[in-house]
């Protein structure tokens, strides 16, 4: 395995940008590659079977880059299909997403939780055995969000309608005394600070992007794959209306990108 090889990173759309960033910050030598596949967002609307197959052919076509690791940036990608990408590609770094229940428990003072994910993600097997292995001894209050993705795919990261979506499904968790709520899915934090505005100032939200770039880090170090230092290049690609995900993308990234059409 070739360590000036790029990192491979995915999701349904643009929201493991939010992880992309982290990974950037950490890693600032390695080569990154994203794909936003924005033609079938969200992945939360759709079955376990159709995430595991575009979830295997986004990463062969990633291996065929090639890429030294692959971070799996979907709560719902990763309950639906991380497994069956490590049977497949046993000697590939594949790390994977979850909501952060175990830092939610610990940081909550009320011992209530609200998790705002996918329909998808709340319904996994995945999420099941998170709330049974660290929340036992609190009180968690699932919200699914549908639509709320769509609308930060089109970039409306503080529009009026956003605004009244995410204060719908928010209000009903502060009223039932939440003080902590977990963000599972990788677009939420993309609109944290129109999600900090809706809240008092004493309930913490929680997501895990810095958690996943600091694991992959560690098992990138464990196989001698860190980069060395070098002049990185990011690469996107993408499904669907290339041009829409490029808009969206200069919101969200620092450095204007093309993005060129996934073609499948």
């Amino acid at each position: 395995m070739d360590k000036q090889a790029a990192i491979g990173v995915f999701d349904s759309g643009l929201g493991g940008l939010s992880v992309l960033h982290d990974i950037r910050a950490l890693l600032p030598s390695e080569s990154l590659i994203y794909i936003a596949d924005s033609a079938h967002v969200p992945y939360g609307e759709k079955s376990p079977e159709f995430i595991v197959q575009r979830s295997i052919g986004i990463t062969e076509f990633l291996l065929a880059q090639p890429v030294k690791a692959i971070v799996v940036a979907c709560n719902t990608a990763t309950a639906a299909a991380v497994t069956e990408l490590r049977q497949r590609w046993p000697e590939l770094l594949i790390v994977g997403m979850e909501p952060a229940v175990k830092p939610a428990v610990q940081a909550s003072l009320a011992g209530k939780i609200g998790v705002l994910a996918t329909t998808g993600t709340l319904r996994s097997a995945r999420f099941a055995a998170l709330l049974e292995r660290f929340a036992c001894d609190v009180e968690v209050i699932t919200q699914p969000c549908p639509g709320l993705v769509e609308l930060i795919e089109a970039g409306q990261l503080d529009s009026p309608v956003t605004r009244t979506l995410l204060n719908n499904y928010v209000e009903p968790l502060l009223q039932a005394g939440c003080d902590t709520l977990i963000l599972g899915c990788t677009h939420y934090p993309l609109v944290k600070p129109l999600l900090q505005s809706l809240v008092p100032s004493h309930v913490q939200l929680i997501d895990t992007g810095e958690a996943v770039a600091r694991r992959l880090q560690s098992e990138l170090s464990k196989r001698c794959l860190l980069a060395d230092y070098q002049c990185p290049v990011d690469r996107f690609y993408g499904s669907g209306n290339v041009a829409a995900i490029e808009h969206t993308l200069a919101l969200l990234w620092p450095v204007p990108q093309t993005v060129a059409a996934l073609g499948f």
